[in-house]
């Protein structure tokens, strides 16, 4: 957690130390821009009484976005992703999120910061690997509300950064098994907002 934290901190230093030597003409988002974004989240747990307690999962999510106006943005996401469980239990996951995304708060000169509200409605299909037993495909239908921001340092250069998911939806349908639908309402979304991180890179054109 603590070298996540540094890295973060490390990126808007340096975001922010070019943008003193980028011009504030074309920063931000205008109608009829386009964009495209990456993030990847990294996460490991090791039990310290445990062996078997040990957990690592991992997600890459490329977007492509049209600004509708300099508030309204459309477009998509592919989901890549993957965890594996006590060294037996391995899970691949492939999806498609559609989303739109509302900018409602544009700060500093250029509007080179830019907070966001995102809703998404994504499929996941999810290929669990069992070192014991026979493998399964599990489907996953997701909806979800989320916060996140962007930071300009240049034109056509910003830095991402996921803050929270408000509200989450997944109703799960496993190959073996019931369906399972869940519904989580983070309501204390701002105590660690470095809980969950997950960043990346946007470039606009």
């Amino acid at each position: 957690m603590k070298k996540t934290i540094l890295t973060v901190v490390a990126v808007f230093a340096f975001g922010f130390a070019n943008a003193q030597d980028s011009t504030s003409n074309g920063v931000g988002f205008s109608e009829g821009d386009k964009f495209v974004e990456g993030s990847f989240r990294y996460s490991s747990q090791n039990g310290d009484s445990s062996p078997t307690a040990e957990s690592h999962s991992w997600s890459f999510n490329p977007t492509v976005g049209y600004l509708l106006t300099d508030k309204w943005a459309v477009g998509g996401k592919l989901n890549f992703g993957g965890r594996e469980f006590n060294n037996d239990v391995k899970t691949t996951d492939l999806g498609l999120t559609a989303f739109a995304r509302y900018y409602f708060l544009s700060l500093g000169e250029g509007k080179t910061f830019n907070a966001y509200g995102e809703g998404g409605l994504g499929y996941t299909s999810s290929k669990v690997n069992n070192v014991i037993g026979n493998n399964t495909t599990d489907d996953n239908l997701n909806a979800n509300i989320s916060l996140g921001m962007n930071y300009f340092f240049n034109s056509n250069w910003a830095i991402t950064f996921t803050l929270a998911n408000i509200l989450s939806y997944n109703s799960f349908s496993p190959e073996n098994g019931d369906n399972e639908n869940d519904l989580n309402i983070e309501v204390n979304l701002f105590n660690n907002i470095f809980d969950q991180p997950q960043f990346g890179l946007l470039y606009k054109w």
